[in-house]
């Protein structure tokens, strides 16, 4: 398997993306769909498409920069969730992509909620990993990013060099000896941070914290339409040592997704992909080749409702 980085124009805006292609070329191969959180980019989810090259990875693997992320542009507008949906079917319908895995951490897994609710038809499984969007629970850091002012002080502290201080005390940290779940997540939280030292990348940050987080806790919530998953595929990860998004939210959210199956990584934080990614991708690779994909369509979702 071999891991490229390619890009697109949509809507007159590059959005970048890695590929990973099947060792046995295939005229129609499953595709897996890997979502980043917010501040993050596809490089967290390197050490997962690393174990995939090891294992000979049997899907085509996208690993999109979600827009004002990564290598992908930062135009001013809508970075809501419906929004980031829409760009990953943009993304999807300009690669020829029809129906597709989507897994989503964090940010990436209100995402890919968001994208198989409105795009059911695309969806054939789902995994959410350490996901937003399944309570109120999130830490105080992000809650505070939230708040009124955020947007000016963001840019000052990396005008002034704060911001890039911190990065160091981050990276710094990581060098202790320490479990190696802690300097995994402190290497991640280094590159989140980090990214927020361009102003395109904290523009995103605080509109995308201010769309689904508030003073009291996050605002968007998928708990009440999970049960529309019933036929799709889903499995829930999480680190039970999560420190962002409570573990609490994977229990709540596997028992509302009927035939769902929940995985909890004791010994993992926020990044249980990054921390353990030999179990986590014996995990989704046994999930894929265990369930079929699923048959979901607007009209079946319709019946649901109704129902």
């Amino acid at each position: 398997m071999s891991t490229t980085r390619r890009a697109v124009t949509l809507h007159g805006h590059r959005m970048a993306y890695l590929e990973a292609c099947p060792a046995a070329s295939t005229d129609d191969p499953e595709v897996l769909v890997l979502l980043h959180g917010v501040a993050g980019s596809s490089s967290t989810w390197e050490p997962v498409l690393e174990r995939l090259e090891d294992e000979g990875c049997r899907h085509l693997v996208i690993v999109p920069d979600l827009l004002g992320h990564g290598e992908s542009a930062g135009p001013s507008g809508d970075f809501s969730m419906g929004a980031y949906a829409n760009g990953l079917r943009d993304l999807l319908a300009a690669l020829g992509h029809r129906r597709v895995t989507v897994v989503g951490h964090s940010l990436g897994g209100g995402v890919a909620m968001q994208f198989a609710y409105q795009f059911p038809e695309m969806c054939t499984r789902l995994v959410l990993v350490s996901s937003g969007g399944l309570g109120r629970g999130v830490s105080p850091t992000l809650r505070l990013a939230a708040l009124p002012g955020a947007g000016i002080v963001l840019p000052l502290l990396a005008r002034t060099g704060l911001l890039g201080l911190g990065v160091n005390a981050l990276r710094a940290a990581a060098a202790l000896p320490l479990p190696a779940a802690e300097k995994v997540s402190l290497v991640e939280y280094s590159r989140h941070v980090g990214s927020l030292t361009e102003r395109a990348h904290a523009d995103a940050f605080v509109d995308t914290i201010r769309g689904v987080i508030g003073p009291y806790g996050q605002r968007v919530s998928g708990t009440d339409r999970l049960y529309l998953t019933e036929g799709l595929p889903t499995m829930v990860v999480w680190g039970r040592r999560d420190p962002i998004i409570p573990v609490g939210h994977a229990y709540r959210a596997a028992a509302l997704m009927p035939g769902s199956r929940l995985e909890i990584f004791d010994g993992s934080g926020h990044f249980p992909h990054c921390d353990e990614p030999a179990r986590f991708v014996e995990l989704l690779t046994g999930f894929c080749a265990s369930t079929a994909p699923g048959e979901m369509s607007a009209a079946a979702i319709g019946a649901k409702l109704v129902g």
